[in-house]
């Protein structure tokens, strides 16, 4: 078990801070850039920073899911159904974890990242609200923007692409300990209809669940670092507050600029990893 030095502590609080601040934003699970901090720049072993990366995924979907601005964004009928493939792309990577070479899958995700990050970018101005009065469909719903006080309806079209999208997300969970978000926002904002508020907050609901179901197995194996986790935690809730605060008053074009921006870099800490391990 690592020793906790105060310098530990307040590094990983900040990094915590960034993460929360991530998820509260655009609904992602910040362990993709608290991972690789916490191994490579901290020292920390990868199999509590995974546990790490964890706690703090299922501290950012709690405060997200108990906020106002979330709470009524969260699509739950579609949220939960696409759970259930995320599920089963989770336990699908699990059996062929050891068949795929890790450079391999690093270099392909690492591309697949920087072609939606262009993709996010240049459709930045695109929107998905339909008129108020219009059916959202079976997968659809209607919440209000915070920042306009406006209902918006929004209708779920793709959903083949969703599902794959989820049951993909799954795979990639398992095989690089990175939360689902980083893949399924983009692609349900981009192409499957769906508004990116509410895109964000449903993807929290299910990073959440998913972290939730993997976090015992961490703790039955001792490999929870109890201090390391309370400073993620700590520092996790502070930036989804933050996050929150910030998504409400910001345009949803400048949210897909910054989506844009954190896809590129995950594309590039990827390669770089690719060609370190």
């Amino acid at each position: 078990m690592t020793e906790v030095t105060l310098s530990l502590a307040l590094v990983t609080a900040l990094a915590g801070a960034l993460a929360g601040a991530l998820g509260g934003m655009l609904g992602l699970g910040g362990g993709v850039f608290l991972v690789p901090l916490l191994v490579q720049g901290l020292g920390v072993p990868i199999t509590e920073a995974a546990a790490v990366s964890l706690t703090t995924v299922i501290a950012t979907s709690n405060a997200i899911s108990s906020s106002s601005q979330g709470r009524y964004a969260i699509n739950l009928r579609l949220g939960f159904m696409l759970e259930l493939f995320t599920a089963g792309g989770g336990l699908i990577g699990s059996l062929i974890a050891t068949a795929i070479a890790p450079r391999v899958l690093m270099i392909t995700f690492s591309v697949v990242m920087a072609m939606m990050s262009a993709i996010t970018f240049l459709r930045r101005d695109h929107s998905n609200n339909l008129p108020e009065s219009a059916d959202p469909g079976a997968w659809g719903g209607r919440f209000v923007d915070d920042r306009t006080d406006q209902i918006v309806t929004y209708r779920v079209v793709r959903m083949p692409l969703a599902i794959g999208t989820s049951f993909g997300a799954g795979i990639l969970s398992t095989l690089l300990g990175l939360g689902g978000g980083v893949v399924k926002v983009p692609i349900l904002n981009a192409w499957c209809g769906v508004p990116m508020r509410a895109a964000a907050a449903t993807s929290a609901l299910m990073i959440g669940v998913t972290a939730a179901a993997s976090a015992p197995q961490y703790y039955a194996r001792g490999d929870i670092n109890p201090p390391i986790a309370a400073a993620a935690v700590l520092g996790v809730m502070l930036g989804s507050h933050l996050g929150l605060w910030f998504s409400g008053r910001t345009r949803v074009k400048w949210l897909k600029v910054l989506m844009a921006i954190v896809l590129a870099a995950v594309s590039a800490l990827y390669f770089r990893r690719a060609f370190l391990e």
